[in-house]
């Protein structure tokens, strides 16, 4: 065995010795560069390998490309040569071997057959893997495979670039897989910090806890000996003094019985007599049993306790399944404007993780422009959701890749279409015209098809082409039938419907089915008087314009009451028969209210913030995700668009009691229910 020089791999020495071992011009030239090194380290004279003997002296050049010490005579003769002028020469007194080593360049080789020496070795033969001398093809090798040198060395450097690219392609990976352990290793380093602090700052609540369970039991038991003892003190403390009081007055009658003469004990015995009998009939009138008793019974079961706290906490390693997880967002963007991509983390059962923590990264790759990526901010909800948001630079078709862990997400990379920012001042002319009856309002399914509540009692679904599709509901007061449909709202697969005089509202499936309704008329909470529109916040929370109470209503997406905006009043807060609802970007509440002279704003908690528009009689709205309003004039037949500022910036003219509103989120084609002109039209950017 020997280890290979070039690649460094052990290699058994092949039969017939070292002379069959393929051929290595690279590592020749290696060593005869070496050879050229050690005479000029290991002799200070070095003598001109083109004179004889070296008779016209010493050399003083090397020749890099003859491979040549030269003297001066040989170093000017190769100078005057037409053929060898332009070899590069290397000053034997000022290089070193470093010099000479970097200045050689490897000579063509020739072949070493006898008789060929002269012959380049052009040619190539792939039965015997070998460089051949054109000689050779014709003699030793003319039955075999032969090819040009040229056209071989061009196939292998084909070879090795594209080995080069994937080696490349691989190497990124690696190298990316290798900073994505890093990152996971810091994770895991963060996760462990966090679990630490998390299961001492339990078990530090649990120890105070315990610690203050145990004063409060002492403290209770203080409170339960303290009388015991001060009763049984005082008890003893009488007896005591009663012990004193006979003792000394049998004392005294002892003393008399024993030392007084008759005469003294007339006059004193009695007496004597008289204080010990009375101190005995206050003894005789107390008990002698304790009036405590010194049984206390102490309960702290702690086995059930020691068994739940042997089995407390549980640490679990999740460990996400990328091919599983699911985002969500639309397939067309705005220059400019922010982008938000949710995504859902599940586990390789497919079940919603409920934890947070994992490496979730989003990025927007332009297909034209160079191929510009634009990196995503990630917010980690911590609940197993994250928020990606990307600002594109650039218009025109993109990539969207989503990865966690590093590994793409389902359905990642996907197209996205990205647009020019939009421009409302185009909208003049509308581009699609669809016949109707009685428009009152219209929302935009995420497939496409279109919603268009009718004032004749019923729902009707156009596909995106303008073709109906179906109907839905019909005149009355019962589940699926409506009086004056004015407001519709469509998320999902799920549909509400404001039914207006029916002073309620329906919640349906998109193609009809009934779910559940709730409110009836009346003013009280949860109660109607000729609801208009009905819209869905991000939080699945209803809002609905209560139009003749003049108020807001907010539920849950069951219909529970959950907050009322009152409008009544002569404040800025006020407004009068509220009809078009729309939410801006940061989840404020915008009211187009037909008896209000401005469009009036309120927090998603109901607190008045500001307001903006024309005097008019405002009817539908609807609100871009840049935060541009676009409201109804049912008075003035045009629909009026605001910036996010409230500055009026267009205006689209010739309509008729246009009544609502509606945005294609997909991509941002407006429609109006024209209701005076029995026609739901299209307008695009």
């Amino acid at each position: 065995m020997f280890q290979c020089p070039i690649c460094e791999r052990n290699t058994s020495i092949p039969v017939g010795g070292a002379s069959v071992l393929p051929q290595n011009l690279h590592l020749g030239f290696e060593v005869e560069v070496a050879g050229y090194m050690s005479k000029m380290v290991n002799s200070r004279e070095v003598c001109c390998d083109e004179c004889v003997d070296g008779r016209n002296g010493l050399a003083v050049v090397f020749c890099c490309m003859c491979h040549q010490f030269l003297c001066k005579v040989c170093r000017d003769h190769h100078s005057s040569s037409r053929k060898l002028s332009n070899h590069k020469t290397v000053l034997l007194d000022q290089a070193g071997p470093r010099q000479l080593y970097t200045s050689m360049k490897p000579r063509d080789p020739c072949c070493s057959q006898p008789n060929h020496e002269d012959n380049k070795l052009n040619f190539y033969c792939e039965t015997c893997s070998l460089l051949v001398c054109c000689d050779c093809t014709t003699v030793s090798h003319k039955s075999h495979t032969v090819k040009e040198m040229s056209t071989v060395a061009k196939s292998h450097q084909m070879e090795i670039t594209g080995a080069l690219e994937d080696a490349t392609e691989i190497m990124t990976k690696l190298i990316g897989a290798t900073d994505g352990d890093n990152r996971m290793i810091e994770q895991v380093e963060i996760s462990k910090r966090t679990a630490f602090l998390a299961i001492n700052q339990a078990f530090k609540i649990l120890q105070q806890t315990l610690e203050e369970r145990r004063k409060a039991l002492l403290s209770e038991l203080e409170a339960i000996l303290l009388p015991k003892t001060t009763a049984l003190t005082l008890q003893k403390e009488q007896f005591e003094k009663m012990v004193g009081d006979i003792g000394h007055y049998t004392d005294m009658a002892s003393q008399i019985l024993q030392t007084h003469t008759d005469h003294e004990i007339v006059a004193l015995g009695g007496l004597i007599a008289a204080e010990l009998q009375a101190t005995l009939k206050r003894v005789q009138t107390i008990s002698f049993t304790p009036k405590q008793h010194s049984n206390i019974t102490v309960s702290v079961q702690t086995d059930d306790l020691v068994r739940q706290l042997s089995k407390l906490g549980e640490i679990v390693a999740f460990i996400p399944s990328p091919s599983s997880n699911t985002w969500m967002s639309t397939s067309v963007a705005r220059v400019g404007t922010r982008y938000h991509v949710q995504v859902q983390s599940k586990t390789s059962k497919g079940e919603e993780n409920p934890h947070g923590g994992v490496e979730v990264k989003g990025e927007m790759r332009s297909k034209t422009h160079n191929g510009a990526v634009v990196y995503g901010e990630v917010e980690d909800h911590r609940d197993g959701t994250y928020t990606i948001t990307l600002t594109p630079q650039t218009a025109g078709p993109h990539q969207l890749l989503i990865t966690m862990d590093g590994q793409h997400v389902q359905n990642s990379p996907s197209g996205l279409d990205v647009r020019p920012k939009r421009d409302y001042h185009t909208l003049c002319d509308a581009r699609q015209v669809i016949q109707c009856n009685r428009p009152a309002c219209v929302a935009i399914h995420d497939n496409g098809d279109i919603y268009v509540g009718s004032l004749d009692n019923c729902i009707y679904v156009f596909d995106p082409t303008g073709q109906l599709k179906n109907s839905i509901g019909s005149r009355g007061c019962g589940d699926v039938q409506f009086s004056h449909p004015s407001g519709i709202s469509i998320k999902g697969d799920v549909l509400y419907v404001a039914d207006t005089k029916n002073h309620r509202v329906q919640k349906l499936t998109s193609s009809g089915r009934f779910l559940r309704k709730f409110g009836k008329e009346g003013s009280g909470q949860g109660q109607f008087n000729c609801p208009l529109a009905v819209i869905i916040n991000s939080n699945n929370k209803l809002i609905v314009s209560d139009s003749n109470d003049h108020r807001i209503q907010i539920f849950n997406e069951n219909g529970g009451w959950l907050l009322t905006i009152d409008g009544k009043g002569s404040g800025n807060h006020s407004f009068q028969s509220p009809w078009g609802l729309a939410l801006d970007p940061q989840g404020n509440i915008h009211v187009a209210a037909c008896g209000s002279k401005s469009i009036k704003v309120f927090s998603k908690e109901g607190v008045y913030v500001r307001r903006y528009g024309d005097p008019n009689h405002h009817s539908g709205m609807t609100i871009d995700d840049e935060g541009y309003s676009l409201v109804n004039e049912w008075g003035g037949n045009c629909l009026s668009i605001y910036d996010p500022e409230g500055n009026k910036i267009h205006t689209v003219r010739n309509l008729k009691n246009p009544w609502g509103t509606a945005l294609d989120l997909r991509d941002g084609s407006v429609f109006i229910a024209n209701c005076g002109a029995n026609t739901v039209l299209k307008y695009c950017d």
